[in-house]
C-alpha cells in the first residue's frame, strides 16, 4: 500500500495554499505541459481532482526544496520525472 503524504510532510518548507495557487498558475499558462498532463493522467486514473491537485503540489514542493538545497535554477528535467512519478512519491521517503 502506499503511503500518503500531508502537505505538511513533503514539502515543510512550503505553504499549501501556496503551492496549489502556484500549480493553477502553472494550469492556466499551460507551462509547464506536465502539470496538465500529469493532471489528466491522474484524474482519468480515478484519483479526485483536489487530490490530484495536491499530488501535482507536492511535487512542486519538492523541487521546490531541491532548489533551494542546491542553491540552483529551476530544474524542469526534475520536475517532470516527479510528475511522472505520481501518485507514488519515492522522492519523500
Amino acid at each position: 500500500m502506499t503511503r500518503k503524504y500531508t502537505m505538511s510532510e513533503s514539502t515543510e518548507f512550503f505553504d499549501e495554499q501556496t503551492l496549489l495557487e502556484m500549480v493553477d498558475n502553472q494550469l492556466i499558462d499551460g507551462n509547464p505541459l506536465q502539470v496538465k498532463a500529469t493532471l489528466m493522467r491522474l484524474v482519468m486514473k480515478g484519483t479526485p481532482r483536489e487530490e490530484a491537485l495536491q499530488y501535482i503540489a507536492c511535487a512542486l514542493g519538492a523541487e521546490l526544496m531541491a532548489m533551494e538545497a542546491e542553491q540552483g535554477p529551476f530544474n524542469l528535467e526534475r520536475y517532470a520525472q516527479f510528475l511522472d512519478s505520481l501518485p507514488e512519491m519515492p522522492w519523500a521517503e
